[in-house]
């Protein structure tokens, strides 16, 4: 059917053309993998966040919503809302090794933003940022010295 010089041409074209295409087809189904990645972590992490809500919500008492106002705890409810900063850092944290980089595209850039400002609005709390170095105690150091950056700026 086919003699040797054609199938010598056809190999030529599946060097020539073939084996690039091949390559650029891999390397975009590579990145789109990652992108489905890092929106699916993304999307865990905004979840988490969604299930801390419904934390601080169960607890009114603590007015976890009620910026700059004094408020008088017994010790039972100093500790919930103890225990209830601790989950918000470690979720914090996550986020931070998760979606943090120095160099980012501008998708990553909006979406760590979004963290970004979840943790500025917590560190405009006074109770919150007092908290802070009993809070960052074996915490990744980067990130410590991030949200301890982020929370003087805040004040």
């Amino acid at each position: 059917m086919f003699d040797l010089e054609t199938w010598e041409l056809l190999s030529y074209v599946v060097t020539v053309v073939g084996l690039p295409m091949a390559i650029l087809v891999f390397v975009f189904e590579q990145r789109k993998e990652r992108e489905n990645e890092e929106d699916e972590v993304y999307q865990l992490l905004s979840d988490n966040y969604e299930e801390f809500l419904r934390t601080a919500l169960a607890n009114p008492d603590l007015h976890l919503f009620t910026a700059g106002k004094e408020l008088t705890l017994s010790p039972e409810q100093r500790e919930r809302m103890f225990i209830i900063f601790d989950m918000l850092i470690s979720l914090f944290e996550r986020a931070y090794l998760l979606l943090y980089e120095d160099r980012m595209s501008g998708k990553q850039a909006r979406r760590w933003r979004s963290w970004e400002d979840y943790m500025g609005d917590w560190c405009r709390r006074a109770d919150f940022r007092a908290a802070l170095p009993d809070l960052l105690r074996g915490e990744d150091p980067e990130f410590a010295a991030y949200i301890e950056a982020l929370g003087a700026s805040q004040k």
